[in-house]
């Protein structure tokens, strides 16, 4: 009898890693004080009472049970497309949104989009995991553009270049990115879209955390405005952070009409439509809550000053890059590899934190620490469990 055998392509993958740095948490036998977990990314504070009573009116209507448009709910759509135009000062559409279960869909959903198994899409390094697993799963080959730790892990445009030349479909680039929380300047973006544009590339650019931009910035960036910006650009958005949702997995995709069409073939066969209850919820939260949100992005740049504060006391670590919700943080264990440095830091201090190497082979310096999910008070204590 011959035994059947799963796809390669997803046997060759390592497990997920959070629940692995998570077992070494567990692990911890409380000797330092409270576990203090800086690994997943999820909003270090409840949601609103407010956001809970809209989930909760939306569920329990009988019109949510059904299915709905594959692009999303009309009301969102909208809705987001208001917000999208307000906060990039341009002309949105409804038509120019696709509403999905989460981030990471949208970006699956793209990527199956403008890519066939055996073409190319760059991504930095350090990178996204699930945008590397993902690529990897599809049979979608990666190309990675070098990102100089000395200049704040910002792209290298040559190295874009490189990588354009070579054939990539498309450039993926996360800001406030993860892992490094580093904020790419306005500049930069243009140049990259220029970049792509003149390639004939998608550039997708990957904004979940764009919420907690520094306050004073009144627009990431004026890519929207860019001629012709609907036949080279994407924009992936995560309600999750800002709305403290991340189990309801509900994302957005800002792009031209044609690819929205394409887009919706694939949704249509992976999952027909997003969870319908939350989106009619995030809908009427969005205009509602912008004072809480804003709120909250001023606390995790609170606890950004506060990790900021406690690296000024250990010299022998060094925050690479801070931003959003991450710093990305050279250890001083020269040798080691960054998974055996991540996993005694949680075993016996009670730090959970992820691997660099995650994010790439030549990230075994350093360490990804996602400080919004820790309040400024376990953040201070640190200093003492680093030392």
């Amino acid at each position: 009898m011959t035994r059947a055998e799963a796809n390669p392509l997803i046997t060759r993958l390592s497990p997920p890693p959070i629940p692995s740095v998570h077992a070494w948490g567990r692990a911890y036998d409380g000797r330092r004080g409270p576990l203090i977990d800086l690994s997943q990314a999820v909003p270090g504070y409840p949601t609103h009472p407010e956001m809970l009573r809209l989930l909760g009116e939306a569920a329990a209507s009988p019109d949510m049970t059904g299915y709905g448009p594959i692009e999303g709910e009309p009301v969102l759509r909208k809705a987001y497309a208001h917000h999208v135009g307000a906060v990039y000062e341009a002309d949105i559409g409804s038509e120019h949104i696709h509403i999905t279960a989460g981030c990471n869909q949208a970006f699956m959903s793209v990527a199956i989009a403008v890519a066939a198994s055996g073409d190319t899409i760059a991504l930095t390094d350090p990178y996204y995991f699930n945008h590397q697993t993902t690529l990897s799963m599809l049979g979608i080959d990666y190309s990675l553009v070098h990102c100089d730790a000395a200049n704040g892990f910002l792209p290298d445009l040559a190295s874009a270049e490189t990588a354009l030349v070579a054939g990539a479909r498309a450039l993926v680039v996360v800001t406030p990115n993860n892992p490094t929380g580093a904020v790419y300047p306005k500049g930069l973006l243009h140049a990259l879209f220029r970049l792509c544009q003149s390639h004939g590339a998608w550039l997708i650019v990957d904004e979940t955390y764009r919420d907690f931009l520094p306050e004073g910035d009144a627009r990431p960036h004026a890519l929207l405005s860019e001629p012709g910006w609907e036949e080279t650009l994407v924009l992936l958005y995560s309600f999750s952070k800002s709305f403290c949702i991340p189990g309801h997995r509900l994302g957005a995709i800002t792009a031209g009409p044609a690819l929205v069409a394409e887009i919706a073939k694939v949704m249509d066969n992976m999952q027909i439509c997003a969870p319908r209850a939350p989106q009619t919820a995030v809908a009427w939260a969005l205009p509602i809550l912008a004072d809480w949100r804003a709120g909250n992005r001023r606390e995790i740049a609170h606890r950004a000053e506060v990790l900021r504060k406690v690296f000024a006391d250990l010299p022998e670590w060094e925050i690479g890059a801070i931003g959003a919700y991450f710093a990305f943080v050279r250890h001083p264990f020269a040798g080691q590899s960054s998974a055996a440095v991540a996993e005694r830091l949680a075993r016996q201090a009670g730090v959970v934190c992820i691997p660099g190497s995650y994010f790439g082979a030549d990230q075994e310096n350093y360490l990804r620490l996602a400080f919004a999910n820790a309040d400024a008070a376990s953040i201070a204590l640190l200093t003492d469990r680093l030392r």
